[in-house]
């Protein structure tokens, strides 16, 4: 499909309009750099065509899940924040809770309870596919899944022992619309945060008929493909 710039939406582009699983062919893959959490590989790709052969670091990561926990009336819902120092920005961050998909044979929304319980001490009684997001394509395989939690309860984590960032973590909630404001105004950076609470703004706004099943097929991340 070929694109068009002018002021008119480009023919076909609405029908087509989602990303496509194509892998292209790897001629070769070695690991780079082995970290405590990721590795970095680098992969001589053949794109085909005119793109030819190319070779590509970057970051072979497990995946991650984040949630948009909410309280309160509907269309005056709060937000739960979260904040904890991230060393690579130098920044004491607002983030939603969240963590790594490094439970092998975990299913990704029982993932977003645990974490929920483990950063918030919350469990919740409805749970939601918000939205799918990939953080840095060009840089990290990192594949994210937002979900919404809802009908909200006190829960306690067994077993469960807070350290390093996380030991001074604290929380907060926040009216919805300011969170999306304080992200619309530039004080708020989290890109996770950032695509949650607009999604959940967004969603909000047609009746969350844009949700999906919390256990909706994922084929963007590589372990839940068919």
């Amino acid at each position: 499909m070929s694109l068009e710039v002018s002021g008119t939406s480009a023919p076909g582009l609405a029908a087509d309009l989602a990303d496509r699983i194509e892998p292209a062919e790897v001629l070769s893959s070695t690991t780079s750099f082995t970290g405590h959490v990721w590795d970095i590989r680098t992969d001589v790709v053949d794109l085909g065509g005119d793109g030819g052969t190319v070779t590509r670091d970057y970051m072979q990561h497990p995946g991650a899940v984040g949630i948009v926990a909410l309280r309160g009336e509907p269309g005056r819902e709060q937000v739960l924040l979260i904040r904890q120092y991230r060393h690579p920005v130098r920044a004491l961050e607002w983030e939603l809770p969240a963590g790594l998909l490094d439970v092998a044979g975990e299913p990704p929304h029982e993932a977003a309870a645990r974490e929920l319980a483990e950063e918030a001490h919350l469990g919740a009684k409805q749970w939601h596919v918000l939205v799918d997001m990939f953080s840095s394509p060009g840089g990290s395989s990192e594949a994210i899944r937002v979900f919404l939690a809802r009908d909200v309860f006190d829960a306690v984590a067994e077993g469960f022992v807070r350290e390093g960032e996380e030991a001074g973590l604290t929380s907060g909630w926040l009216d919805l619309d300011a969170a999306v404001t304080a992200a619309l105004e530039g004080r708020l950076h989290n890109s996770l945060l950032i695509a949650g609470v607009l999604a959940a703004a967004s969603s909000r706004e047609r009746g969350w008929s844009t949700l999906r099943a919390a256990d909706a097929p994922w084929p963007e991340h590589p372990s839940y493909r068919d």
